[in-house]
């Protein structure tokens, strides 16, 4: 029967089901919930043991649900349009295709230790380049609670709800072309600055010709040309969006407020800047993301030298 979400109407029918054996150690929750953008992201949410998470793929909206349910079985479910398309893609979700080979953890003991103790920890991917692109712009040059705020207000507004018994209202994103529609009031009130909410709108107005070039691309050079083709993007905002979803694991986002300094204090146990980090991550080449996913899974952070960082409200004026 239907269910009312936010004023609108949801169709629930029964789901495609699917049993997925990984055939690695596969950490669910690390692995997959790497792709939330906050906890009160209207994609993805968890429900106990449940990861609930809702797309719009090349098929339509779908709702995909997870639970691990024995060590090394992933049972998964799908409502929506796009269902079939989900459960196609959930291995590479889970981190099927993130292929560690080459990777030696023993040249630091930080990371040797991390990854002795995150066996199932893989880099996840979503195939859905636009989705990954827009929410890295969301994330340029504000704190992370501004930029959560405004992701979840915009796909809340002007995504599709979510099909399926989903645990609490949840939504899709805007397809590309509704990412182009909505109104400059909008942007204004969730909280995004014009630069950012400009340049979604401008990648919108090439958004499935850029998406098809990033993934017919022959190598990560002509895949990073086709996204700095565009204005608004740059280095860092590349690699957010190859990292979501392509899973890249080599993939360094220079410019981080955060990244170098954790780099840098994991490593040598000091703060160091961009071509620092790069120095100290280059005897990983190929797998410099995972060394930085592995540094954040160790627990050892920098100690903070001062106040949080207070984001400013520009809503009001």
């Amino acid at each position: 029967m239907p269910v009312e979400r936010v004023g609108r109407m949801v169709e629930q029918a029964r789901p495609l089901e699917t049993e997925y054996r990984p055939r690695l150690p596969l950490d669910l929750r690390r692995t997959v919930l790497f792709q939330r953008r906050g906890a009160g992201d209207p994609t993805l949410a968890v429900d106990g043991a449940v990861i609930w998470r809702a797309s719009r793929t090349p098929a339509g909206v779908a709702t995909l649900a997870l639970r691990e349910t024995a060590p090394g079985v992933v049972r998964a479910a799908a409502w929506g349009p796009g269902a079939e398309w989900a459960l196609d893609q959930l291995p590479a979700l889970c981190g099927a295709r993130d292929d560690p080979s080459g990777f030696d953890a023993s040249l630091h003991p930080l990371v040797a230790d991390a990854h002795h103790r995150n066996p199932g920890l893989r880099l996840s991917r979503t195939d859905l380049v636009f989705d990954a692109l827009a929410g890295a712009i969301f994330e340029q040059k504000v704190t992370g609670m501004q930029a959560f705020g405004a992701w979840r207000r915009i796909v809340t507004w002007h995504g599709e709800p979510a099909p399926g018994p989903t645990p609490r209202p949840m939504f899709a994103p805007p397809s590309v072309d509704g990412w182009r529609r909505v109104p400059s009031w909008a942007w204004h009130r969730a909280g995004l600055e014009p630069p950012q909410s400009r340049a979604v709108v401008e990648a919108a107005r090439r958004g499935d010709t850029v998406a098809r070039a990033v993934e017919t691309a022959t190598d990560a050079e002509q895949r990073d040309r086709v996204l700095l083709s565009m204005r608004g993007v740059g280095p860092w905002t590349v690699a957010e969006t190859v990292i979501k979803a392509l899973g890249d694991p080599d993939a360094v986002s220079v410019g981080d407020y955060h990244v170098a300094h954790e780099v840098g204090y994991a490593l040598t146990g000091h703060r160091t800047d961009d071509d620092g980090m790069l120095e100290l991550l280059a005897p990983w080449s190929g797998h410099r993301q995972r060394v930085i996913r592995l540094i954040g899974a160790s627990g050892v952070h920098e100690p903070r030298r001062g106040p949080r960082l207070h984001p400013e409200d520009h809503r009001a004026r």
